[in-house]
């Protein structure tokens, strides 16, 4: 006789799903002792909840979760990809508007770079749009102080390894020179954290700007810096359920300005 395995899904899941937290986060905080599951606290992620279960997180309910969207934000530089920063930076999350419910980032654009930015109300769709196996290109435009010889360019097509760490191949397309500068287009598929920066140092040039073009079928395009865009629902069920990668239709809505003082408006 084998056990029935116990109704639900994991608290951590639907803490994830619902857009509380991504779901490590949300093991940590259940460790932490803020979540409670009909009126108990809990310290451990290893436990099972269905519909029925009441779920209190810092002292509020959580409620039935939205269904999954997507919105692209055109991130300006000088803004972090966290909540908070120990350094009190401006922050992407403090700089979305009022009426944008709790989101999360999928994957980071670090202080310096700008460019599109994907947004989800849902930790299981951050956490598939970030999984290397959707295969989906992350294309840049980039910056470089100098020139940079084919030979060189080679180096990063062929994967490189810098300081203990391996890239696998970048496409790499050398588009013009302008003035001291230099324009490349790099596209990649891993994006680990300044991936293209530390590249480009290794091969002996200097990025002094990095604009994330694209990610997967998603396009910045000429949506302006600091502005957000959501998805229609039909284009997030599409690209979701991977059926095929139609172009993204989107719905175009204002944002808040950062203030002359460089802290963003609430």
């Amino acid at each position: 006789m084998t056990d029935t395995p116990p109704a639900g899904d994991r608290i951590a899941k639907v803490l994830s799903r619902a857009g509380i937290a991504s779901r490590r986060e949300a093991e940590r905080m259940i460790e932490a002792g803020r979540v409670s599951v009909n009126g108990k606290t809990i310290t451990s992620p290893a436990l099972n909840v269905t519909s029925t279960d009441r779920i209190v997180v810092d002292g509020k309910q959580v409620g039935e979760p939205d269904p999954p969207r997507i919105w692209l934000y055109h991130k300006p530089a000088g803004l972090v990809t966290t909540e908070r920063d120990e350094k009190d930076r401006p922050t992407v999350f403090a700089a979305l508007p009022d009426h944008m419910p709790r989101v999360m980032s999928v994957g980071r654009l670090d202080l310096n770079s700008e460019g599109l930015l994907l947004l989800t109300n849902d930790g299981e769709v951050k956490r598939k749009l970030e999984l290397p196996s959707t295969g989906w290109l992350r294309r840049y435009r980039v910056r470089i102080n100098g020139s940079v010889s084919e030979d060189r360019l080679e180096q990063l097509r062929a994967g490189i390894t810098v300081e203990g760490i391996t890239y696998q191949p970048m496409v790499v397309t050398f588009d013009r020179q302008q003035g001291a500068n230099a324009w490349l287009t790099v596209s990649l598929r891993e994006g680990k954290n300044r991936e293209i920066r530390r590249a480009m140092a290794e091969i002996g040039v200097t990025v002094n700007r990095l604009i994330r073009v694209s990610y997967g079928p998603f396009q910045l395009a000429n949506l302006p810096a600091g502005e957000v865009e959501e998805l229609k629902q039909r284009v997030v069920r599409d690209q979701l359920g991977i059926s095929g990668k139609p172009k993204p239709t989107r719905v175009r809505k204002t944002v808040n300005r950062p203030s002359q003082s460089g802290k963003p408006k609430r």
